[in-house]
Order: C-alpha cells, then sequence, then structure tokens
C-alpha cells in the first residue's frame, strides 16, 4: 500500500470517527449543509482532484477534474459556480448537472453568484499577466458584460445582501509608479461606478457588506515585513469611515456573518471573532507562525469553516463560536503539488 493511500484511509477513518464522537461540533451537522473545497494530488505521477464537500462527517467528491477550484455556493444553496482552466462553471451540490457558463481565449476566476441567482459575477483577464476586470454572465450561460472596462485592475468583489451593490478594489498606479488600491462599487448593471475612498499612501481591501455599510481592511498590502493592515467601517457611499481594530498587531478581514452583525479576522497569530461595532474580540483559534488562513460563516452565522495553510500542509476545520469546539474536516499533506487545496472555500447555505 502506498504512503498516499494509507493517509487517504486514515483521512476517512478519522472522520468517521469524528461524526460520531461530536455530531453537534458544528452547524454542518446540525443543518446537514456542507462545507465545499477543492483538492488535486499527485498519484504515481497522475494528477487527481476536483471539488469535494465536507457534510455531516462525510467527504463526497462532486467533480473529476484536478483543475477545479474557487467554490462558490448561490444564496440558495442549490448550485455551486467555481472556475476550471480559464472558464466558469456550475454544478449542483451532489455533482450533477454540470454547466460551462464562459468560453474564449479569456481566463476567468472566482466566480460568485448573485443574492437573486440571476447573475455570476467573476473576474476576467486577457492573460495571467494581465489586469482583471469585473465581468457578468446570465447563470443559463450567454454573453459576457464587461462591468469595469479600462486598464485599471477590479478584484476582491462582493455583491451587497440585497444584490442591489457591489463593492470591489480598483488598483491604480499612484505617485512613483506605485500601485495603489481604493474601494469603489458598483450596481449589477454596470451603472452607477463610484469611489468610495481616495487614500494614495495606504490601501483599501478585504471589503464585505454588513449590516451597516462596508468593513474592510485598510494598510499595505503587499507581501512580506512591509504589509500590514487595521480594520475600518464606513457607510455604504464611503462616508463615516470609523476604525473597528486598530493598534498593536496587523488585522485583515476574512468574513462577515449573514445576518451582517459580526466580523472573523485574522491577526497576530489567531483567528478573532466581533461584533461590528464597540466590545472586544474573542480569539477562537491559535495559527501557527507564518500561516495563511480563509474563514467563512455558516449561514446561522454560530460557526466557521477555516482552511490554515502552513509550510508542512494544509488543514480544513470548523469551528464553533458557541462552545468554542473545533472539528477537523480534511487535511493535505506532500510536497508543493503532491496534495494541496484550493485557496477558497465556501459554506453551503440554508434559507
Amino acid at each position: 500500500m502506498s504512503p498516499h493511500i494509507s493517509f487517504r484511509s486514515i483521512l476517512i477513518a478519522a472522520l468517521a470517527l469524528l461524526a460520531l464522537a461530536v455530531p453537534a461540533a458544528a452547524s454542518a451537522a446540525q443543518h446537514g449543509t456542507a462545507v465545499v473545497f477543492s483538492q488535486a494530488r499527485t498519484v504515481e505521477g497522475v494528477e487527481e482532484g476536483g471539488l469535494f464537500a465536507v457534510k455531516a462527517g462525510h467527504q463526497n467528491q462532486l467533480t473529476e477534474n484536478p483543475a477545479d477550484t474557487e467554490p462558490s455556493f448561490s444564496p440558495d444553496g442549490r448550485t455551486i459556480a467555481f472556475a476550471r482552466e480559464g472558464h466558469i462553471y456550475t454544478v449542483r451540490p451532489d455533482g450533477s448537472g454540470e454547466r460551462r457558463l464562459t468560453n474564449g481565449s479569456a481566463l476567468d476566476s472566482r466566480p460568485q453568484i448573485s443574492p437573486n441567482g440571476q447573475i455570476v459575477m467573476f473576474e476576467r483577464r486577457g492573460a495571467a499577466s494581465r489586469p482583471a476586470n469585473l465581468y457578468t454572465v446570465r447563470i443559463g450561460g450567454g454573453p459576457a458584460t464587461d462591468l469595469t472596462p479600462g486598464p485599471e485592475e477590479a478584484t476582491e468583489a462582493r455583491f451587497a445582501p440585497d444584490g442591489k451593490t457591489i463593492v470591489f478594489v480598483r488598483t491604480t498606479l499612484a505617485g512613483g509608479d506605485r500601485a495603489n488600491a481604493d474601494l469603489y462599487s458598483i450596481r449589477p448593471s454596470g451603472a452607477g461606478l463610484t469611489r468610495l475612498t481616495t487614500t494614495g499612501r495606504v490601501d483599501e481591501f478585504d471589503p464585505r457588506y454588513f449590516a451597516g455599510g462596508i468593513v474592510f481592511s485598510r494598510g499595505n498590502q503587499s507581501e512580506g515585513p512591509a504589509g500590514y493592515a487595521d480594520i475600518y467601517t464606513m457607510r455604504r457611499n464611503g462616508t463615516r469611515v470609523v476604525p473597528l481594530v486598530e493598534g498593536v498587531g496587523s488585522a485583515y478581514v476574512e468574513d462577515v456573518a449573514p445576518q451582517g452583525h459580526t466580523l472573523i479576522f485574522r491577526r497576530d497569530r489567531g483567528l478573532w471573532v466581533k461584533q461590528i461595532g464597540p466590545g472586544k474580540a474573542k480569539k477562537v483559534a491559535e495559527l501557527p507562525d507564518g500561516s495563511q488562513t480563509n474563514s467563512v460563516f455558516s449561514s446561522d452565522g454560530r460557526s466557521v469553516a477555516t482552511l490554515i495553510e502552513t509550510r508542512e500542509g494544509q488543514q480544513l476545520m470548523a469551528i464553533n463560536l458557541v462552545n468554542g469546539r473545533k472539528s477537523d474536516l480534511a487535511e493535505a499533506y506532500g510536497g508543493e503539488g503532491e496534495d494541496t487545496f484550493g485557496p477558497v472555500i465556501d459554506w453551503q447555505p440554508v434559507r
């Protein structure tokens, strides 16, 4: 038996025991919803993988193309949009009904389905080295519409919960040819482009809508020791900018609960949760030095799923924010390209 097969057997057994031992550890077990992620692995020189879902302690494979990545649920939980080899696809949560939405030579990525379930927003690049623009396409396919034409890069877009506006990061050249990132908003039709922040020496990024407006990171988003950030809030029109998390240790927005009042963020080798407004934050998980994370709330806001990436490997866990209990959902070990998760995870919503 190969070491890879041995690891898979151990992982499946561990997940089965976990489902029996802590069936109420996370909202996925309570509501029968799935955490979806992508995984690629190399077995005896052959790459395999696709989209996977962990549901009530059981792992299921939804697609069988190792290029599948960046899954994103529709608000009703019945459709998953994802990227494959530079194109956007959709599939049902059971792996059936796969449909390709975009075509051509451009590179499409980061799909999101609108709150009304009618359109898919995504990033499109003419080539890997070209800046991205935001596009939309109808959920059933058809021609794509460029929302942000022009040479400036537009990324990190998010729909407002009511679907009426989109907040995104637009990167332009500032003084001294420094790239500067500011926040803009636009309607899904492409009308109403509005600049929300104007800060030439710091960047705004990681925007999310919350019940009172927009929460975002502000600082220097460059990689390495020069990078830093605090967290701010503002109204949807860009007014009344107020610090929310600042001080010692950089803080980065990860997600806002669907109810719009709670924030999960990364700071000082830990994951923290905080009500958006006055009050203290609570640390819910310790993170290894130098780790990267991606966290998403469950639809009831009581749990988060977190993908933790370190030099040694990757771990996907669920954290119950009520009792602090943690559940391991999946793990990936091995060198680069051997057994890896994609950077995006999502938690199936429940109406």
